[in-house]
């Protein structure tokens, strides 16, 4: 089988290639490398931009099944540029859509559902709070009839493989380098619950449906429920000299949600193997050995990294400038 997997290069791919490597399945990654300066995996590579038709069409055709994974992803990253958010995100699933008839495993995100108290479902009611679950939103809806099966992924964790880049603008991640380096945890609010899920679990949820091509749908992909406080009490677990600071000061994301994986677990037989204290285990190993040299460099953020590259300023001959991707 032929696997074309679209944004394989970042944080979800690096997982999901150390998995199909092994097996006799041709991989191809296809990747603009936005926040990498290269590739060094030993995996078939092509760097490209999901909005250059012309040549993702050479690869799709090559293709018997596409993983998609690239997107902008978070909200204050796709807050920057709103014509650029849309067509990464929406136009290339269109063009996905009109030129692949094959196989379609697409990663969506379960911010879509916004803020709730119930329980929610694959069939529950969603509110899309920002131009990111937007867009997130209506790519679900152009490959709702296609042949494809869409996950809704809970916020990721823990380290991916050996080769990509971790991000430090996902909350486990975030508070546990805080923790590592600062032994101290601010938590705004502090009630709100977040879906949490391995990488690695949801690169193995992927692998798993690639030799299922009856399967197509909708299904959330989670582990665990946790508020923003009980994931701060667990890392306080395994840095016991830690601060935790709660502030009454209303946090900026208002995203609140706990949403139920039954209908995987019935349908498709997932069963993640990583609880949150494995991934926390991860990250405490590599940064108090320092793995990584200096955490706060922005690329381990997407909004960080892509806010100047985005952003209008006075250049020292007084022109505007805007960098485009």
């Amino acid at each position: 089988m032929r696997i074309l997997i679209v944004g394989g290069a970042g944080y979800l791919g690096g997982a999901l290639t150390n998995i199909l490597m092994p097996s006799q399945h041709e991989i191809l990654v296809y990747d603009f490398l936005l926040y990498e300066e290269s590739y060094r995996k030993q995996v078939p590579f092509v760097r490209g931009d999901v909005r250059d038709h012309e040549k993702l069409k050479r690869y799709l055709n090559w293709a018997d099944v596409v993983v998609w994974l690239a997107a902008l992803v978070g909200d204050p990253a796709c807050a920057l540029n709103e014509t650029l958010t849309i067509d990464i995100n929406e136009r290339s699933i269109e063009f996905l859509r009109d030129t692949f008839d094959g196989r379609v495993i697409f990663t969506s995100s379960c911010s879509v559902y916004g803020a709730s108290n119930e329980m929610l479902t694959e069939s529950s009611s969603i509110q899309p709070l920002s131009l990111y679950a937007r867009t997130k939103t209506n790519a679900e809806k152009i490959l709702e009839d296609s042949n494809a099966v869409i996950f809704r992924l809970g916020t990721l964790y823990g380290i991916s493989d050996d080769f990509s880049r971790i991000r430090f603008d996902l909350v486990v991640n975030t508070l546990a380098m805080r923790a590592a380096l600062h032994r101290k945890i601010i938590v705004y609010g502090g009630a709100q619950y977040r879906p949490l899920l391995h990488v690695r679990d949801a690169a193995q949820a992927i692998a798993s449906q690639l030799e299922r091509p009856s399967t197509t749908g909708l299904y959330n992909l989670h582990s665990e429920n946790r508020t923003i406080l009980d994931i701060s009490e667990c890392i306080k677990q395994f840095f016991p000299d830690v601060e935790i600071e709660t502030s009454g000061v209303a946090f900026q994301d208002n995203r609140n949600y706990r949403v139920s994986s039954d209908r995987a677990q019935r349908e498709l037989g997932f069963s993640p193997k990583h609880a949150i204290g494995d991934g926390i285990q991860q990250l405490k190993a590599l940064l108090e050995e320092g793995r990584i040299k200096d955490s706060f460099t922005t690329r381990f953020s997407n909004y960080l990294y892509l806010k100047p590259l985005l952003s209008e300023y006075e250049s020292p001959l007084g022109r505007v400038i805007k960098h485009n991707l």
